[in-house]
């Protein structure tokens, strides 16, 4: 008798299958837009601080960098999900590097953004918005009041721009107003100067006798420039000064509330403790 012939073991456990060459295509296109997105846009900025395109160019080629980040994710989201319903290997590091890069660079971005939409759209911050100081040396945009917002709200109804923007801006930073410190107008103005330039700024005019500063800070890879001025009048017979400080973007209608920020951090630096709010 004979023994019959047996078959030769079948594991039931079939292999994964073998990544398909589309998804890797895929795999590389989430790669290129991830990386590839956030050297755009530093390129956009770094262009026009070059000037080599204006600044609006600049800024509609960053938003366009941050759609592909965004497109970025959602494809990136997309394999994932098709990978892990097929069983299909996630090991593809061109994958996760481009998800991780679209996700900090689209992030960053848009909480950027964010940060815009929480501020209003004004581009000219003063201490005193009755009587701003004024520029001499340097001079205020010729379109300053162009575009403040609010001209179609009924709320504004009747305002000049300049009184739109007055309104405005107390509703928004209520706390930027001017500060009395307990030195004289001369030592707060050296004390300006030597902040100003320790800031990196271009310091364009110095008046102890007048108690007047004007500077320029040039900021991000756009090289944005914002001109200061500083005002400081004598209190208490001298022995006291009240500072009043105005921050002004040369371009755009937003700053993304930089300008507010600048007045707070350096009358806060030059007036330390002393500080106290006139009204």
């Amino acid at each position: 008798m004979t023994d019959p012939i047996t078959e030769p073991a079948i594991d039931p456990v079939a292999p994964a299958p073998a990544p398909t060459r589309s998804r890797d295509y895929a795999a590389w296109v989430v790669l290129v837009l991830g990386v590839g997105s956030a050297i755009w846009g530093l390129f956009a900025a770094f262009g026009s601080g070059m000037g080599l395109w204006d600044f609006r160019m600049g800024i509609q080629q960053l938003m366009f960098s941050v759609i592909a980040a965004i497109v970025g994710v959602l494809l990136a989201i997309i394999l994932i999900i098709i990978a892990k319903r097929k069983g299909a290997s996630l090991k593809r590091p061109m994958l996760w590097v481009g998800l991780a890069a679209s996700l900090l660079y689209s992030g960053y971005m848009l909480s950027v953004a964010a940060k815009g939409f929480s501020v209003p759209a004004i581009h000219d911050v003063s201490t005193d918005l009755a009587n701003p100081p004024m520029f001499e040396t340097l001079t205020l945009r010729a379109d300053n009041w162009d575009a403040i917002p609010g001209g179609e709200d009924s709320q504004y109804s009747g305002l000049t721009p300049q009184q739109r923007w007055i309104q405005i801006h107390q509703d928004a930073y209520p706390d930027v107003r001017s500060v009395r410190v307990n030195k004289p107008v001369a030592t707060v103005i050296a004390d300006a100067e030597r902040l100003a330039e320790a800031r990196g700024w271009d310091v364009a005019a110095v008046d102890p006798a007048a108690g007047r500063l004007e500077a320029t800070e040039t900021i991000s890879l756009f090289r944005f420039k914002d001109d200061v001025v500083l005002r400081v009048r004598s209190a208490d017979n001298g022995r006291g000064s009240i500072i009043d400080m105005r921050s002004v973007s040369r371009v755009g209608q937003s700053d993304l509330g930089v300008n507010a920020a600048r007045v707070r951090s350096f009358l806060a630096d030059l007036s330390g403790t002393t500080t106290a709010a006139t009204r």
